[in-house]
């Protein structure tokens, strides 16, 4: 029987911080997914570590890209490499699994019982009920970049665009996917324009799952200057995409 959904996760230089049981235990849980794990051109042995990994479980597999071209490519890659299959949804993940496994699945539950929508994204509001752990300065830049992205750039009443966790319709992550993304953090707000410029009445189709639980990890690959740089990142959006 096909899977419904494949779960994409990338990695770079994890190799001494992947959660090995963690992992395992989520290939073991949800059979009825596929997980597939890349390697963005690590300079440590992550590419060993995921395919030893992979290998362990029929539902998981390995893509190794020998060039590190950033998260956003990293994915792309992923999506095309799923061509032709018959996935009903794609998801991405962050390797680090702030968002825990447990919790994406909440999603893919949703998503699920609510066929009405064909992008479901997380998004780490902090509310009475929620576990959600930011360092401050993430959050406050995080809130600044939120609001020239949604009132300025997006025009629409988007919370979060950048959270690591989210699940598209197949067919249209195929076409959102398509073409290389001009930015490699930003990719995120990126898919939402492409899904804009395709479908007049997306923000109908579109969800924020508010997440119950997130908890940022220490050695993050966004650096404190590629924070710095978001804003440049911004206006070629702005005008890559149109004002």
């Amino acid at each position: 029987m096909s899977k419904k959904l494949l779960l994409i996760i990338p990695f770079y230089n994890e190799a001494s911080r992947i959660d090995l049981t963690t992992y395992n235990h989520a290939f073991q849980q949800y059979t009825d997914c596929d997980f597939l794990l890349v390697n963005d051109g690590s300079s440590d042995n992550t590419a060993s570590v995921i395919k030893d990994l992979s290998d362990k479980h029929p539902n998981a597999a390995a893509l190794d890209l020998k060039i590190n071209k950033g998260k956003a490519e990293a994915i792309r890659q992923a999506v095309l490499h799923s061509k032709n299959k018959n996935y009903t949804h794609i998801g991405y993940l962050d390797a680090d699994l702030a968002t825990p496994f447990d919790e994406f699945f909440r999603i893919w539950d949703f998503a699920q019982k609510n066929s009405l929508y064909s992008f479901v994204m997380g998004s780490r509001v902090k509310k009475l009920g929620s576990d959600i752990t930011r360092y401050s300065y993430r959050h406050y830049s995080g809130r600044i970049f939120a609001t020239i992205a949604s009132k300025l750039i997006l025009k629409a009443p988007v919370y979060d665009t950048q959270c690591g966790a989210k699940i598209i319709n197949y067919d249209l992550a195929i076409t959102l996917f398509e073409k290389p993304f001009i930015t490699k953090w930003v990719f995120d707000l990126e898919l939402l324009l492409r899904y804009k410029a395709i479908e007049k009445h997306y923000l109908h189709k579109i969800f924020e799952y508010g997440l119950s639980i997130w908890i940022e990890k220490g050695d993050s690959k966004i650096t404190f200057k590629d924070l710095l740089g978001f804003p440049y990142q911004l206006v070629k959006i702005y005008f890559a995409y149109g004002r």
